[in-house]
């Protein structure tokens, strides 16, 4: 039953991570990335609130971690959540979520770079397959790469890099730092900041914004934000890293899938075959086939 109840979480959570990209594209339908992405973490906040008071933890980092504090506000909340809504704005749903599975990768490169860990030559082959794919895919399926959707991609690209070194620095800097802490007050400053930024940038007209919209940021607070959250950590002391990395494999499945249900476009061969290839390159990076042999003692 144990084994049940977590394979079905494991599940919750590919889920819950890819209907992510299809919410994100339905909120900025109506509402500008800034304020969008302020809005998903103003929802979030005080349900994150409502955990830390039932479970009496502490909303503040230790204050030796002040430095580190800023740094996950700004560089796990703040800017790459802008920069996915905006990059959503020109690029499906589905290719965003393809384009953010990359993001295992760069979590390799700064490992080996601020953890010292071993990079293998299989990892290096994963990578260039995983990349190599992304480019056919974003050939074939008709990207022209013209001003926005060239500038669509790269914002998704640097917001899976920065998630990725922020993966790497919570490792090395904030491994005693709970879920809760971690979340909960960088969500709040992250989502006022963000939604003051876009009342003074953007200007949106609230009255306008859809139900479509609303719903889906509705969605993305409560959902994606808390509930997958909340269950990977609550995984992640059941499961292996390793095997529960593999989410980062799975969900762009669910989302290619669901994207293409919603935007009505037909799933190639050709995305599927690439696809294919690019999970498997980048799951290659995560199983190196020398450490399985014991290669590389």
């Amino acid at each position: 039953m144990a084994g049940l109840v977590t394979t079905l979480l494991f599940l919750v959570v590919c889920l819950s991570w890819g209907t992510t990209w299809l919410g994100i594209k339905m909120a900025v339908e109506s509402v500008p990335p800034l304020t969008s992405a302020g809005l998903r973490f103003l929802i979030a906040f005080p349900l994150f609130l409502g955990f830390a008071w039932v479970r009496r933890e502490s909303i503040f980092f230790p204050r030796k971690n002040f430095g580190f504090f800023i740094f996950v506000t700004l560089c796990y909340f703040s800017v790459p959540y802008y920069l996915l809504n905006y990059g959503e704005q020109y690029v499906a749903s589905g290719l965003t979520a393809l384009l953010f599975s990359s993001m295992p990768v760069f979590i390799l490169i700064f490992s080996s770079i601020f953890l010292r860990e071993r990079i293998f030559f299989s990892q290096v082959v994963g990578i260039a397959i995983g990349f190599g794919s992304l480019f056919m895919i974003i050939k074939t399926q008709g990207l022209h790469l013209d001003y926005s959707e060239l500038f669509g991609v790269i914002a998704i690209l640097v917001a899976a890099v920065m998630h990725a070194l922020c993966y790497v620095m919570t490792k090395q800097r904030g491994a005693e730092i709970g879920v809760i802490t971690f979340n909960t007050l960088p969500i709040g400053i992250a989502g006022l900041g963000l939604f003051m930024t876009g009342l003074a940038l953007e200007h949106p007209d609230l009255a306008s914004v859809t139900q479509r919209s609303w719903l889906a940021l509705t969605y993305l607070g409560l959902v994606a934000s808390v509930g997958g959250f909340i269950v990977y950590f609550f995984l992640l002391k059941r499961l292996s890293p390793v095997i529960l990395s593999f989410v980062f494999i799975i969900f762009p499945v669910f989302a290619v899938l669901i994207g293409a249900w919603y935007e009505g476009t037909p799933i190639s061969r050709q995305l599927i075959l690439y696809s294919l290839l690019l999970l498997a390159g980048f799951a290659i990076t995560k199983l190196p086939v020398e450490r399985l042999l014991g290669w590389g003692r």
